[in-house]
């Protein structure tokens, strides 16, 4: 693991910075469809996998002179897929002027939706709102038994999770020809690699309608970045040189032509620009140089730009890959 990296995340007191090559393979972005856009850190819950750190607490949020700039963007690049994460974006107050403009410039919008906040009192327009302008959820849902959801995201999220499914498949949601697409995540629950994808969709499929009669489209699963929260918790319980060796022992080249880097950029709720969220999130900048405002990007040539990498990359190559679209393999 990088000295970067480990500073970074351990925010080790006293410690002298210094960067230490990654050995994680180079990569360029191919053509720019994506814009994923994080709202602000504003959230209901406060999950112990997160790697923004999101929660209650937290003050930071998007204003709407950036979302203008963003709209700007979207219009010079021919950005195909808004793609808004938080943090709930849904919490930040001018969610619902945004998504709207994005949709009327034919962009394809997804939400990365906590469900739970459809049943946050104040939020009840969720939904609709959703269904009304065709935006793919995608939501979080990191087991399908109440004990496992609970502790890794609250007393009481599961429940609250499931009836917020529930409301969403009562309006189309996941059911099939209806146009409104229904993703659910799957994370694991520690310092482990998720498991095949296809046969645990095929679970939580069965499983969701047999006790709740829930249906949905597809199953996301993504492994847990050696970030922030995360990183925090392995740290403390002396795992994260371990888990860092998972992840580089199960790296698959193969994954490197599908990781979400190639297709998108991120903007954090500032404006400023990262390869990623994760990168994003560890203050790395677009393509490792100085930090670059979106409103400085408007008519660049993305293509064949080299992409910032450091060893948390590991995360989304090891196994079947990891990806804000699940599995790569």
């Amino acid at each position: 693991m990088t000295i970067r990296t480990r500073l970074a995340e351990a925010a080790m007191p006293g410690a002298v910075q210094a960067q230490a090559p990654t050995d994680f393979p180079p990569i360029r972005r191919g053509a720019l469809h994506t814009l994923q856009m994080n709202l602000g850190y504003l959230c209901n819950i406060a999950c112990t996998h997160c790697h923004v750190e999101a929660g209650p607490k937290r003050t930071e949020l998007m204003d709407r002179a950036t979302m203008d700039v963003a709209l700007d963007f979207m219009r010079a690049q021919g950005i195909r897929c808004l793609d808004v994460t938080g943090g709930s974006p849904e919490m930040n107050p001018h969610f619902r002027d945004f998504m709207r403009e994005a949709r009327a410039l034919g962009v394809h919008l997804m939400d990365r939706c906590n469900p739970t906040i459809i049943e946050e009192p104040g939020y009840e327009w969720v939904p609709g709102f959703l269904a009304d302008h065709r935006v793919e959820v995608i939501a979080s849902l990191p087991c399908y038994t109440a004990d496992n959801v609970d502790a890794q995201r609250g007393k009481g999220v599961f429940e609250a999770s499931i009836a917020a499914l529930i409301k969403l498949n009562a309006l189309g949601y996941g059911h099939p020809d209806s146009g409104l697409t229904l993703n659910l995540v799957y994370n694991p629950a520690g310092a482990s690699l998720p498991p095949p994808q296809a046969p645990l969709e095929a679970d939580y499929k069965r499983f969701l309608f047999d006790e709740f009669g829930i249906v949905f489209d597809n199953l996301f699963t993504i492994a847990n970045m050696p970030i922030k929260r995360f990183a925090r918790t392995l740290w403390r319980e002396g795992r994260m040189d371990q888990y860092m060796t998972l992840l580089r022992g199960a790296h698959s080249p193969d994954n490197l032509d599908g990781v979400m880097c190639r297709g998108l950029i991120s903007v954090d709720w500032q404006g400023y620009v990262y390869d990623c969220d994760f990168n994003q999130m560890l203050d790395l900048p677009l393509g490792g140089g100085s930090r670059v405002h979106l409103s400085a990007l408007r008519d660049t040539d993305f293509e064949q730009r080299s992409i910032a990498v450091d060893d948390h990359c590991f995360g989304c190559t090891a196994g079947q890959g990891s990806s804000c679209g699940g599995a790569l393999s």
